[in-house]
């Protein structure tokens, strides 16, 4: 198959370079050369532009951090939409319903299927091809592109309403967002209770505490001080917005997870937009005056 890459980032490099190894014929863009170049040299070929993309493949995939990049790879001057050859455009970036809606309508003009499918599984789920992928779009499309897309990770289809696999990322992606600040407090809380981190980890892992922060993130990035998910508070705030004002269109109460949008801002406000989303637990031990790290 003919497949359009655009969006060679921690993400999209790697699910590019999966497809790649499946034995597809992978066209790449990226506003960065050198990204271009290390696909390249796998056997990627280069391209200019999203258009110039558009007009070598059928399908084309986007893995891009914002709704109004994804909005303008998509449907602005030199967009995927001017393309000659393109018929479905497989966005598995977090945008949002309301974007993923948009562009739907946009393209269907132009007699282009946009298919929404997110993903889930952070970088290491991208490197090893074992990404929840979260579908939504007309079947039959849906099935069309469906070999390309368990390459990279493992195919729920949502549903086809056009939206609806974007809403099912943010449900992800908020549960781990309080999952991950929700534990920051508690082994900080911990720690200058004067309990052992590792300990801490293994009674929680044990019993019904137990999440993919205490399971694996902590002692990855955390205890060690690395700080190195790679993926940014930034683009977490950016995802746990996104659900907010989802909430608000469907009247939604979410106290816990407007909450949790608060501690992401004050990360973003002390550390930055580019600080790792590990780093949610920096200003929580700034705070309280400890750290939680061990050997």
């Amino acid at each position: 198959m003919d497949i359009g890459f655009i969006g060679l980032g921690n993400m999209g490099s790697h699910m590019a370079r999966r497809l790649i190894e499946a034995g597809h014929r992978v066209v790449v863009y990226d506003v960065r050369q050198e990204a271009i170049g290390n696909l390249a040299a796998l056997g990627a070929v280069a391209a200019r532009s999203p258009a110039e993309v558009a007009d070598a493949a059928e399908v084309v995939m986007a893995s891009l951090p914002t709704p109004d990049v994804v909005l303008k790879v998509a449907t602005g001057p030199n967009g995927v939409i001017h393309g000659k050859r393109v018929r479905r455009f497989v966005d598995v970036s977090t945008t949002g319903a309301v974007t993923a809606q948009r562009i739907f309508t946009l393209l269907a003009a132009r007699d282009i299927v946009q298919i929404d499918a997110p993903v889930s599984g952070g970088v290491s789920g991208a490197e090893k091809g074992t990404l929840a992928v979260m579908a939504s779009g007309p079947r039959a499309d849906v099935a069309a592109v469906e070999p390309a897309l368990k390459v990279i990770g493992k195919v729920f289809f949502i549903g086809e309403r056009s939206g609806a696999g974007q809403t099912m990322k943010l449900v992800n992606n908020v549960l781990s967002a309080t999952a991950m600040v929700a534990t920051s407090e508690a082994m900080v809380t911990g720690m200058k209770a004067g309990l052992d981190p590792r300990l801490m980890l293994d009674v929680v892992n044990a019993g019904t505490g137990r999440n993919t922060m205490t399971e694996d993130k902590v002692a990855r990035a955390i205890l060690p001080g690395t700080f190195d998910l790679g993926f940014t508070a930034g683009l977490l705030l950016k995802d746990v917005n996104l659900f907010l004002a989802e909430r608000d269109t469907l009247g939604v109460p979410t106290e816990v997870i407007a909450t949790v949008a608060k501690a992401l801002q004050r990360t973003v406000d002390e550390l930055g937009s580019d600080a790792d989303v590990s780093a949610v637990i920096l200003p929580i031990e700034k705070r309280a005056g400890v750290k939680v790290r061990a050997s």
